[in-house]
């Protein structure tokens, strides 16, 4: 996760935040940040968009929330490295 910032912090939810909490946190910055609402900064908006829906994205499905809130990530690839979760590549 180097240079990603923690999801519940983008969102500015705490870790206990319930479904709702983490919809109107999201609503409430995609409209912020959305690029059409920032003419005079489009890049720096999109690429807050673009966290704010990565995040809402992550946390609103319940699986890749319970993996992220373990792991620190949603990725499987994320923590087990090549071969699998032992690091093997296969040969016995």
């Amino acid at each position: 996760m180097a240079g990603k910032r923690d999801y519940y912090e983008v969102l500015g939810v705490n870790k206990n935040a319930t479904d709702d909490e983490l919809k109107k946190a999201y609503r409430k910055l995609a409209k912020k940040y959305h690029p059409d609402a920032n003419p005079n900064n489009k890049a720096e908006a999109e690429a807050k968009f673009k966290e704010v829906n990565e995040a809402y994205e992550n946390l609103s499905d319940p699986q890749k929330r319970r993996m992220y809130d373990q792991f620190g990530t949603t990725d499987p690839q994320g923590f087990g490295g090549a071969g699998g979760p032992f690091g093997g590549q296969g040969g016995y």
